[in-house]
């Protein structure tokens, strides 16, 4: 039997790259962790800076990024590591460390997850309706939309979604259900699309997001708890840091940014350094049309 083929070469393009590095502000022989490692963009730009005798501790829960990074960063001071990054202080503990100089979230999709068929992060490449970090735990957005009430499937549409069409949505969703399962991305998408009006009528033209989107964010944030991590995270990463360490999360949407928000501002531990998010310049924006989103903030431990 021949043995699988390994993961292709990253196609993800890190966002707000320069502004990550100006703000945490790596030195040689620093360690730093990359909690969401993705396509390692972030990772082998800070790697290049805290030198061999530094250290990026890069942890991510798909292990497909996982094995990409040990193949392809293998020559760089990269330590990949498959975790939720809200677990950082037991990772740390394993591997003897007592604190870091930095910490990196990017709390965004990866054009690697999106381009990959098998994960259904994408609505049109017709791939089985997973959403899924992680695929070897937890149940897949499928088993979600096929098991659950329609004032359940509404909540979660409506409350991770902030999808105002999330009743109806659901409605469609349990009707469809009844003649047969949901079961790809692809179906899933078209039923969403029949059910919001500005995607078949003349406000078409003013949204620059496909209708499905709201939906799919939600379940998503629903199969990964989502959430829940970066609000277990943002309890427990500043013990992480050594004194004047940095904190620095990039999000995607007002759900994440607001925990963010509110967690830099009323930790004791923790001296806000953006009063506002910093966003991607048009060229940034030209160049990576999915960066238009991003919101960065940073924090600095005070004590």
């Amino acid at each position: 039997m021949s043995e699988p083929s390994p993961q292709p070469s990253s196609v993800h393009v890190p966002v707000l790259l320069d502004e990550i590095i100006q703000w945490l502000r790596p030195s040689e022989g620093a360690i730093l962790v990359d909690g969401t490692l993705g396509g390692g963009g972030h990772a082998r730009a800070l790697a290049r800076l805290v030198g061999p005798k530094g250290l990026i501790v890069a942890l991510d829960r798909d292990g497909q990024a996982i094995e990409r990074a040990e193949r392809e960063l293998a020559d760089e001071p990269i330590r990949p590591i498959g975790a939720n990054y809200c677990n950082l202080p037991e990772v740390l503990q394993a591997l003897e460390i007592e604190s870091v100089d930095g910490i990196v979230l990017d709390l965004g999709l990866s054009s690697d997850q999106l381009a990959d068929p098998s994960r259904g992060f994408s609505f049109s490449l017709g791939g089985p309706l997973d959403l899924r970090f992680d695929t070897t735990r937890g149940e897949p957005a499928a088993r979600l939309v096929n098991r659950l009430s329609a004032e359940h499937l509404a909540d979660i549409i409506y409350e991770y979604g902030e999808e105002r069409f999330s009743r109806r949505i659901a409605r469609a969703i349990i009707e469809r259900r009844r003649e047969q399962p949901i079961e790809t991305a692809e179906e899933l998408a078209e039923l969403v699309r029949r059910c919001v009006p500005a995607f078949g009528g003349r406000s078409r033209g003013r949204s620059r997001i496909d209708p499905a989107t709201r939906t799919f964010q939600a379940l998503r944030i629903a199969v990964n708890e989502e959430l829940r991590s970066l609000e277990i995270a943002l309890k427990r990463l500043p013990d992480c840091l050594k004194p004047d360490g940095r904190i620095a999360i990039i999000s995607f949407h007002s759900l994440e940014d607001r925990r963010v928000k509110n967690a830099f501002r009323d930790d004791e531990r923790l001296e806000s350094l953006t009063k506002k998010p910093i966003v991607p310049g048009p060229e940034e924006e030209a160049r990576n049309p999915r960066s238009r989103s991003a919101k960065l903030r940073v924090a600095r431990r005070v004590y």
